[in-house]
This record gives structure tokens, C-alpha cells and sequence, in this order.
């Protein structure tokens, strides 16, 4: 991941100079405005048909906006209450509160992931987190991270 400093306190990041990481076989994440240098990070993550992401919190609001797609959301403990997302949809989750989703559909979901940190800090339920918060993938149990 490379964010460009400007002279002008402008910074840019490229989906094309991303670092591309895992998420399992399903999904995958790029990194974008998240060198640590603004007071939130996002990133694109990218889903296929049939993953779910592991159960988890943060400790900060992160938000998701829907870019392709659609995605099925719901917290901890309202499993039967999920929430359709569709392009152009995003929603706001709370710190602290566990969440989940999942692609809806056939179709590959792609959705923007703002985290209100300018470190990416997760929770996982069902495993530990890695380097940048980013979810330990050699644990048995679920199929994915955030």
C-alpha cells in the first residue's frame, strides 16, 4: 500500500498500488488511505457468493458502503433480523458491538470499508487477529474475516 504525501497535505491512494490481502478463499481485502497518517482508514474488500465473514467488533464505528453487490448484515444476537444492502447502500455499526455479513446473491459483492481508527484494530469471535488487524486464516472455524 502506498499513500502519496502531497506538498499541499492532500494524500492519495491507488486501488492499483494496494497490497492485496486474504480473507480465505472467498474474500479478499485492499488496503487504500491506511498508512496510519489520517484519523480514518478504508480500504475495498471484495467477496464472492457464499462467504460469510467472521463474527467481530471494533472498538470504533466502522462504516460500510456497498460499491457492487449485495450483502446480507446483521449484529450479534439478531442473526434472524438481517439487513439487505444493496449497491449504493451503506450502513453504520456501532463500537464494540459484533457484526457479521455475508454476499447475498450470485453476484461478487465489492464494498468500501471505513474504519473510524487510523489503525484497523478487530475483535474476531473465533480467532485471533494478525498484523494490521487483519484475521489469522490457519484456525479451523468460519470462512472469513472482515
Amino acid at each position: 500500500m502506498t499513500v502519496e504525501h502531497l506538498p499541499s497535505g492532500a494524500k492519495i491512494a491507488t486501488l492499483a498500488s494496494a497490497d492485496r490481502v486474504e480473507f480465505g478463499p472467498l474474500s479478499h481485502y485492499r488496503p487504500l488511505m491506511a498508512d496510519g497518517t489520517t484519523p480514518m482508514r478504508t480500504g475495498i474488500q471484495v467477496a464472492e457468493p457464499g462467504y460469510v465473514a467472521a463474527m467481530h467488533a471494533h472498538p470504533y464505528v466502522e462504516m460500510l458502503f456497498i460499491l457492487e453487490g449485495e450483502a446480507d448484515v446483521w449484529m450479534e444476537g439478531e442473526e434472524n433480523a438481517k439487513r439487505r444492502l444493496k449497491a449504493g447502500d451503506s450502513v453504520a455499526l456501532p463500537p464494540g458491538k459484533a457484526h457479521s455479513f455475508a454476499t447475498a446473491g450470485d453476484r461478487t459483492l465489492k464494498l468500501l470499508g471505513i474504519h473510524h481508527s487510523p489503525e484497523r484494530i478487530v475483535n474476531y469471535r473465533d480467532r485471533a487477529s494478525g498484523k494490521d488487524g487483519y484475521p489469522v486464516l490457519d484456525q479451523p472455524a468460519g470462512t472469513g474475516g472482515a
